[in-house]
């Protein structure tokens, strides 16, 4: 046998051997830091959770104080017409509902976009009814007057937009819990 076919020989037994062991060590090292990665992922997104829930949980108590606040009964316990022309307290009633929502508007970031129209939805409908309803009032009669309208328009309903964000409020809390 020439030389140089036992070197060769003798350069794949050590060769050989060195390659599989190279290659398995890659593997196990590969599949390691994989896992190691997948894990630290997991415990990232475990602790976002943890942080974010609670968020997410005030954020639903705030639009769930948000539309008590803006129903038309709760509006004028806070906001008393006694002293009032019927047109400043429309006024005074239509910037109540828009510092509440303006209050609460950063809470749409955690609650999904559905829920969000629907709390908008209840926002709108008491800014109608109080305009609908003040404009079929004398601006220059008693704010009493507008409140007791106010008062007999809802009363008068059977659905309201709040009855129906306050349920969808709920529904969405109880999905993240």
């Amino acid at each position: 046998m020439p030389t140089w076919l036992t070197v060769l020989l003798e350069i794949i037994k050590v060769t050989v051997p060195g390659l599989i062991v190279f290659l398995t060590a890659y593997y196990v090292l590969k599949t390691y830091l994989e896992k190691q990665y997948q894990m630290k992922a997991l415990q990232l997104k475990r602790d976002q959770v943890k942080n974010s829930l609670p968020l997410k949980l005030q954020a639903y108590e705030r639009l769930s104080l948000f539309c008590e606040r803006i129903t038309i009964p709760n509006l004028l316990l806070r906001i008393r017409p006694e002293g009032k022309t019927a047109a400043e307290l429309r006024l005074t009633l239509l910037l109540a509902v828009q510092q509440e929502y303006e209050h609460n508007i950063t809470q749409q970031v955690y609650i999904s976009n559905q829920l969000w129209e629907i709390v908008k939805m209840a926002r709108d409908e008491a800014v109608n009814t109080i305009t609908l309803v003040g404009e079929k009032v004398d601006p220059k009669t008693d704010g009493r007057v507008l409140a007791e309208a106010l008062l007999q328009f809802v009363g008068s309903r059977e659905a309201l937009a709040v009855d129906t964000a306050l349920q969808a409020i709920k529904k969405e809390a109880a999905l993240v819990l």
